[in-house]
């Protein structure tokens, strides 16, 4: 009953991801779900895997922790991180994470590329986290500094930088969501023209309440969660 529940939400979401591409002239297949397993328990993610979803995404280190011991293993996931880490849990993050999605800072940057080669791992993917609101409230590099913090991290050792990530305002407002994304969209373009060792792959834009308009503006991966998951 949980599954059916879980397979009824993706499909609604898959139509209104295809709807919006298509307005947008894009590939329904051109955008990824992230799901985001915050906050529900470990069975969540086993059905993430079992509808055919391929990656999870998870905000705070020990919780992601707990559920992967939980699971004895990955279940095949990749894991990813999306919300913002400290540096004093960089080393479990890393240990713990497939992908880093909200690398906000040079700072962190260079602790988490320090770390992967003490882990002896291989290269981390990680995703720079830009904002693109200019928020005071949130985490992220600023549009302004953005291109030369990317730049730098892409000579980083032990990481594989394939794109941005950004949070828009959570606000009705269509156009402040708009300029958000677009913005984020845009920095990627330059980042992708103008340093060689960038990935220009990933967008990771939009949530439950904007992805359509994220979609239309060029996200290419939506991290999704009451949508799909609905209440905790």
């Amino acid at each position: 009953m949980i599954r059916d529940r879980l397979e009824g939400r993706l499909a609604e979401v898959l139509r209104r991801i295809a709807v919006a591409a298509e307005r947008a002239g894009r590939e329904p297949s051109s955008v990824e779900i992230l799901p985001v397993t915050k906050g529900h328990p470990a069975d969540a993610i086993r059905l993430v895997a079992e509808v055919g979803l391929g990656r999870i995404g998870e905000n705070r280190v020990p919780e992601a922790e707990q559920k992967r011991a939980a699971l004895t293993g990955s279940v095949g996931l990749d894991w990813h991180l999306i919300g913002h880490l400290q540096q004093n849990k960089a080393r479990r993050a890393v240990t713990v994470f497939d992908v880093i999605e909200s690398v906000d800072s040079i700072r962190l940057a260079r602790r988490i590329s320090r770390l992967v080669e003490e882990e002896a791992r291989d290269d981390l993917e990680i995703l720079v986290q830009v904002n693109a609101s200019g928020e005071a409230a949130k985490t992220g590099l600023m549009p302004d500094e953005a291109l030369d913090a990317v730049a730098e991290m892409c000579e980083m050792p032990g990481l594989r930088v394939t794109g941005l990530m950004t949070m828009a305002p959570f606000t009705s407002d269509e156009a402040i969501l708009r300029e958000t994304f677009r913005n984020t969209r845009r920095l990627a373009e330059r980042c992708g023209q103008e340093i060689g060792r960038f990935e220009p792959r990933v967008l990771s834009m939009g949530m439950s309440n904007d992805f359509e308009i994220a979609v239309e503006e060029g996200s290419t991966r939506l991290r999704l969660g009451t949508v799909l998951f609905a209440g905790r």
